[in-house]
């Protein structure tokens, strides 16, 4: 993999069919807190919200420039200079490794062009590749929210995951190297 077959570009309008057909299916929606099937209408008003955000805060992920994941920010605190994130990728006729990619470009942006000191995240305690993903991109354990949402009838775990600025810097050569290196392709 070649960092000029990725990209991160705003969400627009036209993208809107093909993220609503990623967020419905199963694959997305098992791994999600609202896991109901959202009807356009609902998506549309999410995209119209998106757009009231102070900066691009919902992003196409694309390959070889074809989009084929989202990432985006929410519960923006300028305060406290933190964040949350959310994404997923829709196709799933990717080379390994893709949503590392996604990750590395989504730190990049939203600690280097967005200037944020602190990312977090979550992960229901069962969704392992979650958990892993995270792991590898640098991101600390923080804590765990025991039985936090209802799920399928079952209250779940969720890993509550903080990634920082200043640990970005230093080791965001290293996590390029091992994401772009030459066998990896």
């Amino acid at each position: 993999m070649r960092p000029e077959e990725f990209n991160l570009r705003p969400i627009e309008e036209r993208d809107l069919d093909l993220v609503l057909s990623w967020r419905n299916s199963e694959r997305v929606r098992s791994s999600m807190y609202t896991d109901h099937l959202i009807a356009p209408e609902e998506h549309r008003a999410w995209f119209a919200r998106t757009r009231d955000a102070e900066f691009p805060a919902t992003l196409i992920f694309e390959y070889q420039g074809r989009p084929v994941g989202l990432k985006s920010f929410n519960q923006i605190d300028r305060h406290s200079n933190r964040c949350h994130w959310g994404f997923y990728l829709g196709d799933v006729e990717l080379p390994r490794g893709c949503g590392t990619v996604m990750g590395f470009l989504a730190q990049e942006y939203i600690f280097e062009k967005q200037g944020f000191r602190k990312l977090c995240a979550e992960a229901f305690a069962f969704n392992e590749g979650s958990i892993k993903y995270h792991t590898r991109l640098g991101f600390a354990q923080e804590g765990r929210l025991v039985q936090h949402v209802l799920k399928n009838g079952r209250y779940e775990d969720v890993i509550v995951f903080g990634a920082f600025k200043e640990n970005w810097l230093a080791n965001k050569e290293a996590l390029a190297a091992k994401i772009f290196r030459e066998d990896a392709a």
